[in-house]
C-alpha cells in the first residue's frame, strides 16, 4: 500500500518513531506552512518576473499604490509600510527609480524631508501587475472551498496578530 502522507507527515511519523518522549504536533502546522510559503513565493515572483518586477519592486510600488493620490510616501513611512529596513527601501526605491516608476523629491510638508512618488509609468505598471498577481493568487487559492479560505485566513490572522507580524 503506498504512503499517502506528504513530507511533512512522513518526517513526523520518523520522529515520533525516534523519540516518542516528544510531541512533534505543531511539525503538522509550522513546517506544512513553511513548505507552503516557499512554493508560493515561487509562484508569486514568476508573476512578478512577468512584469520585469522583482519582489522588492513589486512591494514598493504596490504600497505607493494602494495609498491613494497622491501616491507618495516618506522613506521611512515605505519601511513601516513594507516592514524591512530603511536600507532594503533604499535599495529598492533606488531600482524603481532608476525604470522610472517612482521619483525622488523634497517633501512639501518638510523641506528636509524626502518623499517617494508613483510616476505615471509606475502606477500603469503596477496596476497591470497587481491586476495579473491577484489573478495569480486566485488560482493559488483554487484547491481551497469558499469557506475553507475564509476559516484559513481567520486562524492566520489570529496567528499573526498572537506574533505580532
Amino acid at each position: 500500500m503506498a504512503d499517502t502522507r506528504d513530507h511533512v507527515g512522513r518526517v513526523m511519523a520518523q520522529w515520533a518513531a525516534e523519540r516518542p518522549d516528544l510531541d512533534v504536533a505543531p511539525q503538522g502546522v509550522i513546517a506544512r506552512l513553511h513548505r507552503v510559503a516557499a512554493a508560493l513565493t515561487e509562484e508569486l515572483v514568476a508573476v512578478y518576473a512577468e512584469h520585469g518586477l522583482g519582489e522588492g519592486e513589486f512591494d514598493v510600488l504596490a504600497t505607493l499604490r494602494r495609498q491613494g493620490a497622491p501616491y507618495e510616501l516618506t522613506p521611512t513611512e515605505l519601511a513601516a509600510s513594507t516592514m524591512v529596513s530603511s536600507g532594503a527601501v533604499t535599495k529598492r526605491v533606488a531600482r524603481c527609480e532608476e525604470q522610472g516608476w517612482v521619483t525622488r523629491r523634497a517633501s512639501d510638508r518638510d523641506g528636509r524631508g524626502r518623499v517617494v512618488a508613483l510616476t505615471t509609468a509606475g502606477r500603469t505598471l503596477i496596476d497591470e501587475a497587481f491586476t495579473a498577481h491577484i489573478a495569480n493568487e486566485h488560482r493559488l487559492v483554487g484547491a481551497l472551498s469558499a469557506r475553507e479560505r475564509a476559516v484559513l485566513a481567520t486562524v492566520l490572522e489570529k496567528w499573526a496578530l498572537e506574533l505580532g507580524v
